[in-house]
């Protein structure tokens, strides 16, 4: 699974980054068609700089303007993930509980999906379950085998953000199952230091 993640994730970001470029590529020619109006200019950058030290502020706005840029494109790989994690864990969901009574307390529901999907997906239980018994659990995986082969030589606080992406289906998977045994609620991933992973589940305390 996790093997399969890395590909996915890196096949996605391509398909979404010509996604974009496809969607600018009609905006510009309805655009010209005279169909929408112009997008708002961007504000010039000063030029005729003397020298970098003056120019801190102009490189500053390059910087943002790009993270911008793959921020947007890093929501679109995520959503996408975490729509794909919704259809697998509601099928995985399925095939498991096949002959097995439906959970009538989400404590119950909670616990098949610390054991029996996480064994299904990740070849082991999650570490730890935290409740407080009002509709919020957390579930820790002390090595989450999605993100446990990630580093980057551009330091931590790159691997943390790369991370985020590889724990979005994951994060899918487990609020389809929990959606197909009638739990609707959302699922947050946080991860603090790798390979440690948790994901904060909410859901409402009386279904």
């Amino acid at each position: 699974m996790d093997y399969f993640v890395i590909e996915m994730v890196n096949s996605i970001r391509a398909s979404s980054a010509v996604a974009t470029a496809r969607s600018k590529k009609i905006e510009q020619e309805m655009v010209e068609a005279g169909l929408i109006p112009p997008p708002a200019p961007i504000p010039p950058l000063k030029k005729d700089l003397p020298n970098a030290r003056d120019s801190v502020t102009s490189l500053g706005s390059r910087t943002t303007s790009k993270a911008l840029v793959f921020d947007e494109e890093d929501e679109a790989v995520r959503s996408r993930l975490e729509s794909i994690g919704l259809h697998v864990g509601a099928n995985f969901a399925e095939r498991l509980c096949r002959d097995r009574p439906l959970f009538s307390e989400t404590l119950d529901a909670i616990k098949f999906i610390c054991k029996d999907i996480w064994a299904a997906c990740w070849d082991k239980q999650v570490d730890n379950l935290r409740t407080n018994h009002r509709g919020v659990y957390v579930l820790q995986d002390n090595s989450f085998k999605p993100i446990s082969r990630l580093s980057s030589w551009e330091g931590r606080a790159e691997s943390l953000k790369r991370a985020k992406l590889y724990v979005a289906m994951p994060a899918g998977i487990i609020k389809g199952a929990l959606s197909r045994l009638g739990f609707h609620g959302t699922v947050t991933p946080e991860i603090s230091s790798l390979p440690q992973c948790t994901f904060q589940v909410k859901l409402p305390k009386n279904v």
